[in-house]
């Protein structure tokens, strides 16, 4: 099982992945949104705002959200690890319901290309 400090490593490495992407992907970070990141596993929360093309992580909280942030994310830590490890797709985990994505719609389409 991932650690909290495991999980927080992956975000820092995804928001630098985001950072560094180009075309569509960069298009799609380019928003500005509050965000969660709920562990399921560790029952914590990963809190922050995602803009300019980067994730800034500004809480970690026990238990689920207690705000709804405007694009929240759940999974297990095990699974927020490997994806941005690149050894789980997003999109088949998220087919498969092994990570949940809640977002508006309008935000959805955008976020689609990071699938």
């Amino acid at each position: 099982m991932a650690t909290t400090q495991e999980c927080r490593s992956a975000l820092d490495k995804l928001s630098d992945n985001l950072a560094k992407a180009d075309g569509d992907v960069r298009g799609a970070a380019a928003l500005d949104r509050s965000l969660s990141c709920h562990i399921t596993d560790l029952d914590i929360t990963f809190t922050g705002r995602l803009g300019a093309g980067r994730i800034e992580v500004l809480d970690t909280l026990p238990g689920a959200p207690r705000d709804k942030a405007q694009i929240r994310l759940a999974m297990t830590g095990d699974d927020l690890v490997a994806m941005v490890g690149g050894e789980l797709n997003f999109a088949k985990a998220w087919a498969s319901g092994r990570v949940r994505l809640e977002a508006g719609f309008r935000d959805l389409l955008r976020l689609r290309t990071l699938l």
